[in-house]
């Protein structure tokens, strides 16, 4: 069987976190990557076997590929995600997909006039505890949706090169980086919200704590996201959902069921624990990571188009975010 070819640009966190992740999915290969940073290229590179440049665009202009997977910081996204749809079919980008309507508007104007397949990383949509409470909400199986609760609660991003992410001209700050998750996965469970309030409380001049409140036809959603607060406080993605018939949980890595028998966690098929290779992270299993890249790599090798997670559902939430900063 042909490997499906990948080049990766960037190679700092997200980078390595996606090299790491070809490296467990049975026939990819990761055969080209890319950063500024000579070290840290060449450590990817060596750990996945794959040849090393300094220079995304020389990658893109010589090296032969079936998908270009874009880790770069987000101001970046566009003029490299441009430059890899002239070149080939398949594309993926990581979350926030952009910065603004602009730039979302010039990458839905470059898929068309080439046709090709985008998939953007709002991973969650693929973590196998956010996957069962999709199943659970569309089977319609404990009722109706009675309110709903998602936080992601973060130390500061300490990552990044150079600092760029905590620089909201360049990253859009906590709300476009961080709190998109859970606002995307609310829109991807629910749909647009009848009305939607935003609140953000700064301590200092970047510490925010950024919540929304969406009602939709019979229920209320809150959002809540940060990542200011101590180096100590340990990162948690979080859900409660309250049906007519049980309440949904997931909370510190672990799911659970609460209906009128009792308490129970459910068996869920989990696709991977922790990554072979991988260091690092802020979350204890990367599972998600592999279910989307799987995915990714599947629409690649059976030439499907990509129907989750797609560039036009990312540019969707990305404006539901800058809306909320537009309005409040």
């Amino acid at each position: 069987m042909k490997k499906v070819r990948i080049g990766i640009l960037g190679c700092n966190y997200m980078g390595k976190m996606h090299a790491d992740c070809y490296s467990n999915i049975e026939g990819v290969d990761v055969v080209a990557v890319a950063d500024i940073n000579e070290e840290t290229v060449r450590k990817v590179a060596e750990s996945c076997g794959a040849k090393a440049f300094t220079d995304a665009k020389e990658l893109i202009d010589t090296v032969e590929l079936d998908a270009i997977d874009i880790c770069l910081p987000t101001f970046l996204h566009t003029e490299y995600a441009v430059k890899a749809m002239d070149k080939v079919p398949y594309v993926f980008i990581e979350k926030p997909v952009a910065l603004n309507m602009e730039q979302c508007n010039t990458l839905l104007e470059k898929q068309k006039a080439t046709g090709a397949e985008v998939q953007v990383g709002q991973v969650i949509r693929f973590w196998d505890e956010y996957a069962f409470l999709k199943k659970v909400v569309d089977s319609g199986e404990y009722g109706k949706v009675v309110n709903a609760s998602f936080k992601r609660i973060s130390p500061s991003p300490n990552w990044s090169s150079k600092g760029w992410i905590k620089n909201s001209k360049l990253s859009g700050g906590a709300i476009v980086d961080l709190h998109i998750h859970d606002v995307d996965f609310m829109l991807y469970l629910f749909g647009t919200p009848k009305t939607k309030n935003f609140i953000k409380n700064t301590i200092g001049e970047h510490n925010s704590y950024v919540t929304t409140i969406c009602n939709y036809e019979d229920f209320c959603v809150s959002v809540e996201a940060t990542w200011y607060l101590p180096p100590s406080y340990p990162f948690n993605m979080y859900y409660r959902v309250v049906f007519e018939k049980a309440v949904v949980e997931y909370d510190r890595g672990k799911l659970t069921v609460y209906d009128d028998n009792g308490a129970f966690c459910p068996s869920l098929e989990k696709s991977s624990e922790t990554l072979k290779g991988f260091k690092g992270g802020n979350v204890s299993e990367q599972g998600g990571y592999i279910n989307e890249l799987k995915y990714f790599t599947d629409r690649i090798r059976l030439k499907e188009k990509v129907e989750r997670a797609t560039l036009s559902s990312a540019v969707n939430s990305l404006e539901f975010i800058l809306d909320l900063i537009k309005e409040n």
